[in-house]
C-alpha cells in the first residue's frame, strides 16, 4: 500500500510593507478633510493589529498651522526637514489663498521628481496644479472651487467625484470624502477589502463610497421625490449665471406656466425663480471674491449684474457687507508667482 502523499503546505502571503503619508497643513486648511484622511488610517493599524501605515504633519517652517475652524495643529516637520514619505498630501484652505508660497510649490516639484505619490484633499488639488504636478492627471477638488481651476488650469481634467486615482496622484474632493480615498488606498495596500470593510465598521460609516459616486446630492434626492421640471430649471440656472435667463423664458424651457414654475419652487423650495437664481449669483459671487484675483466688476459681470452698485446693493442686502470689505479679509500680492501658469514642463 502507497504511502500518503505529503500535503503542500498553505503558501504565507509576503508581508505588506509599511506606508508613511506625510500631510501638509497650508494656512486655513480644513481640519474636517484632514482629520478625514488621518483616522482611517489609525483604524487601519488597529483592525490588523499592527502599524501598517505611519504619518507626518508638515508645515513651510515647522510652527503650528491654525486651521479655518481656529484649531491650531503643532507640525512635526518644517519642510526642508520631512523625512522620505510614501505619499505627501496637501490639505488645502478654503478659500483658495490669492498667493501660495513659492517654496512650497518648489519643494512639490522636488518631491515629484524623486518619485514621491502627491495627493490633493478638499482644495489642494490647486496647489498641485499650480506647482505645475497635475497636467496629464485626472483630479478633482471641493466642487466650490471646480470652476476656479477649470479657469486657471482649463489643460487640467477635473471631475466632479468624490475622489480620484490615476497613477501617482491621489486628489478628494474635502469634507469626509478623505475616508472614501483612504479605504481605497488602504484596499490597494492590504489586497482585500476585509481591512477597509473594518475600518468603516469601526467609524460607525454606513458605506465606503467609491470613485463612481458624485460630490453634490442631487436636487432629486434633495427633495426626496422625482420633480424633474424643477430639477430641469435649477440646472438651466447654474449653468447661466453669467447671462440670466428670465423666468417666463425658464417656463418656457420646461414647457410650464410662469405660473407652474412659481408654484414648483415654493412647493418645494420655499422660495420664488427670481430669489432662487439670485441666491445661485451671489452665492457664485462670493466664491469668486474670496478665491480668485478678479477685480469686483468682472466679478459682477461673470455673476449676471449689471453694474457694481447694483451688485454691491445686492450684495450687501443678502450677506450683510459689501464686495469690498469682504474682500479684504484675503491678502493682496504683487506676486508674479500666484497669477502666472505653470508650463507643462516642470522645472
Amino acid at each position: 500500500m502507497d504511502a500518503p502523499s505529503a500535503q503542500a503546505a498553505p503558501q504565507a502571503r509576503p508581508p505588506i510593507s509599511s506606508q508613511h503619508y506625510g500631510f501638509l497643513l497650508v494656512p486655513g486648511f480644513t481640519l474636517i478633510g484632514f482629520s478625514s484622511a488621518v483616522e482611517p488610517l489609525r483604524m487601519a493599524n488597529m483592525a490588523i493589529d499592527r502599524p501598517l501605515f505611519q504619518w507626518s504633519t508638515i508645515s513651510l517652517d515647522g510652527a503650528p498651522v491654525q486651521a479655518s475652524n481656529g484649531v491650531i495643529i503643532q507640525a512635526d516637520h518644517a519642510l526642508d526637514q520631512a523625512p522620505a514619505l510614501d505619499a505627501i498630501f496637501v490639505c488645502g484652505s478654503n478659500p483658495i489663498p490669492p498667493r501660495i508660497e513659492p517654496h512650497c510649490l518648489n519643494w512639490l516639484r522636488l518631491r515629484a521628481r524623486q518619485g514621491t505619490v502627491l495627493g490633493g484633499i478638499c482644495t489642494g488639488s490647486y496647489w498641485l496644479a499650480r506647482a505645475g504636478l497635475l497636467n496629464g492627471y485626472r483630479c478633482t477638488l471641493h466642487w466650490e472651487d471646480t470652476e476656479r481651476l477649470l479657469t486657471d488650469f482649463p489643460e487640467i481634467i477635473v471631475s466632479k467625484r468624490i475622489y480620484e486615482i490615476d497613477r501617482d496622484r491621489y486628489t478628494c474632493s474635502g469634507g469626509i470624502a478623505p475616508v472614501d480615498l483612504m479605504a481605497a488606498l488602504i484596499d490597494l495596500r492590504t489586497g482585500s477589502h476585509e481591512t477597509a470593510a473594518r475600518v468603516s465598521e469601526l467609524m460607525v460609516c454606513e458605506r465606503i463610497r467609491s470613485t463612481q459616486d458624485p460630490q453634490r446630492i442631487p436636487l432629486r434626492q434633495q427633495l426626496g421625490t422625482s420633480q424633474p421640471k424643477l430639477t430641469e430649471v435649477v440646472t438651466l440656472m447654474e449653468n447661466n449665471l453669467e447671462e440670466p435667463i428670465s423666468k417666463e423664458e425658464l417656463a418656457q424651457f420646461i414647457q410650464v406656466s410662469v405660473r407652474q414654475l412659481e408654484r414648483l419652487f415654493q412647493e418645494h423650495l420655499k422660495s420664488t425663480p427670481s430669489a432662487y437664481y439670485l441666491e445661485l449669483r451671489l452665492r457664485r459671487a462670493r466664491q469668486l471674491l474670496l478665491g480668485s484675483e478678479q477685480s469686483i466688476i468682472d466679478v459682477a459681470a461673470a455673476c449676471g449684474f449689471v453694474s457694481v452698485t447694483h451688485f454691491t446693493h445686492r450684495y450687501r442686502d443678502y450677506f450683510g457687507t459689501t464686495p469690498g470689505r469682504e474682500r479684504r479679509i484675503v491678502q493682496p500680492t504683487n506676486d508674479p508667482a500666484a497669477t502666472g501658469r505653470p508650463s507643462a514642463q516642470v522645472s
